[in-house]
């Protein structure tokens, strides 16, 4: 009898949860749902209490790359191509840099990084001003490089990947040193391949925020042919009035990169962030 009755509370508490977790996934698809929705609709059909539109169109994600002042594919090029190279570079600084501070030993060390880290107490908002007055100094305004090169490093990046490589054994270093490795080839052949799970988890934070970035592109670009998707969104609702239709198809459509690199990382990035942070 008790084996039953705690069977029951068992059955009963796993239920509750499952039924909690069921809502709250249903909750969180709802926006996503209604902006595919939306996306089929015509102009009119947005507003009224219903979510399915009368008759799909279909042809809304094709108007998005015809309408006239919309640079929708050249935008999206562009946002991919900042984001890759953003993501490659503060990866790869990263990297170099927790190397330095995990696994070399050099006088000051600790406290150079305690002051890297101090960095990320000022908000992005406060260091925009500076980096555009060095973007003039260079003559980058308006440019790629300008757009890519203040977030070709960080130093959440670099403290990710110092507390995971922590965790890799020196063991490892003495055992290469003596078969003769220099620093590089313990840094490339060593350590990088073991800090896998980081190196996701870091791409993908770094991919999505700078896939994401909508102030430092907003100073920084003038040119029309050369905006991201996050401000390119916005002549959605100057240059042709409100077509929420339009920029619902525009906006499903800039997820898409986003989705797939989680769905396809995702066991690299739970993997990455608990280890990262076990031991500092």
């Amino acid at each position: 009898m008790k084996e039953n009755s705690k069977f029951l509370t068992n059955f009963a508490k796993l239920f509750s949860l499952n039924v909690v977790l069921t809502l709250m996934a249903v909750l969180l698809v709802l926006p996503f749902t209604w902006m595919i929705l939306a996306s089929l609709k015509m102009l009119d059909e947005i507003g009224y209490d219903t979510w399915l539109p009368e008759v799909c169109q279909w042809h809304n994600y094709r108007d998005v790359f015809t309408m006239k002042g919309i640079f929708f594919g050249r935008w999206y090029w562009n946002t991919v191509f900042v984001s890759a190279w953003i993501t490659f570079l503060q990866v790869f600084t990263s990297s170099l840099a927790a190397f330095s501070f995990s696994r070399l030993q050099w006088k000051g060390r600790d406290k150079v990084f305690f002051l890297y880290l101090a960095t990320m107490m000022l908000p992005g908002l406060v260091m925009m001003i500076p980096n555009y007055q060095n973007m003039i100094r260079l003559h980058l305004v308006d440019t790629y490089t300008g757009l890519i090169l203040p977030g070709a490093f960080s130093a959440f990046g670099t403290f990710l990947m110092r507390q995971f490589m922590m965790n890799i054994p020196k063991s490892l270093d003495e055992a290469a040193e003596i078969d003769g490795a220099t620093k590089w080839q313990l840094y490339w052949d060593v350590v990088l391949p073991l800090a896998r799970p980081a190196l996701v988890t870091l791409t993908i934070f770094s991919f999505i925020g700078s896939y994401n970035s909508l102030f430092w592109p907003l100073v920084l670009m003038k040119s029309p042919d050369k905006y991201t998707l996050p401000i390119g969104m916005l002549a959605f609702d100057s240059s042709q009035g409100q077509q929420t239709n339009l920029l619902m198809a525009a906006v499903a459509m800039s997820v898409v990169p986003m989705i797939i690199i989680f769905v396809a990382m995702q066991k690299q990035l739970v993997k990455g962030i608990m280890l990262g942070g076990v031991k500092g």
